[in-house]
């Protein structure tokens, strides 16, 4: 009984281990996509956690096998909040909700707007919670326009593109100012009501003319 138990009883520090190294892997991952996007190697992360590359070779084959493991639960978690929205008895409200809240989340993550707006990355389960996300975000926008609150020529294909947008925004002018996505969005979603009205107060003031430079600059280093 002592011989067979006792090799057990050593295997599970390193099962620890590994789930460790793991959860620092994955948490130095969600910084390094957030902020540089999906270039960001395998080694780079291995060198943000302060682990050897092996380490992290060993849990994730590859970046895909990392992505899947990191954007697979953050889609489902979209499509929850597109399901929230649904609950909206205000079916403009709702869809605006949902629309400040995934531009929100793709605004301060370049990883996840990346991988919300490619095919490029991950496996089976992010293909399947995005194929899931599709009709909620369908049903909100349908509704949203039976309502005539919504433009009637506004397509759910256009939702991506929306947040490709003003995640542009968000990405060129953070050095500048963080939060000028907001104004942007504001505007944005001003244009998409189906019956014109008195226009939204904006989040945030305009840049000022220095502002806007620094932000031209960046979209320029990072083009060339």
């Amino acid at each position: 009984m002592t011989r067979d138990t006792a090799p057990v009883a050593r295997t599970r520090p390193l099962r620890r281990d590994a789930e460790l190294n793991r959860r620092r892997i994955i948490a130095s991952a969600r910084e390094v996509f957030g902020q540089r996007g999906l270039d960001a190697t395998l080694d780079d992360i291995a060198h943000h956690a302060g682990l050897g590359v092996g380490t992290v070779y060993r849990r994730f084959p590859s970046k895909e096998h990392l992505v899947e493991a990191m954007f697979a639960e953050r889609l489902e978690e979209v499509r929850l909040q597109a399901e929230e929205a649904l609950l909206n008895p205000d079916p403009w409200d709702g869809f605006a909700s949902f629309v400040w809240k995934i531009v929100g989340l793709q605004a301060e993550d370049r990883g996840l707007r990346e991988v919300m707006l490619s095919n490029a990355f991950g496996h089976a389960q992010v293909a399947e919670a995005k194929e899931r996300m599709i009709p909620v975000c369908t049903e909100l926008v349908e509704r949203a326009k039976a309502s005539g609150k919504l433009r009637a020529d506004f397509a759910p294909t256009d939702l991506p593109l929306i947040t490709l947008m003003i995640g542009s925004v968000a990405e060129y002018t953070q050095l500048a100012e963080p939060g000028l996505w907001k104004r942007s969005l504001g505007l944005l979603l001003d244009g998409l009501r189906g019956a014109p009205g008195a226009p939204s107060e904006l989040a945030h003031e305009p840049l000022d003319t220095e502002a806007l430079d620094n932000a031209m600059c960046s979209w320029r280093k990072r083009g060339s």
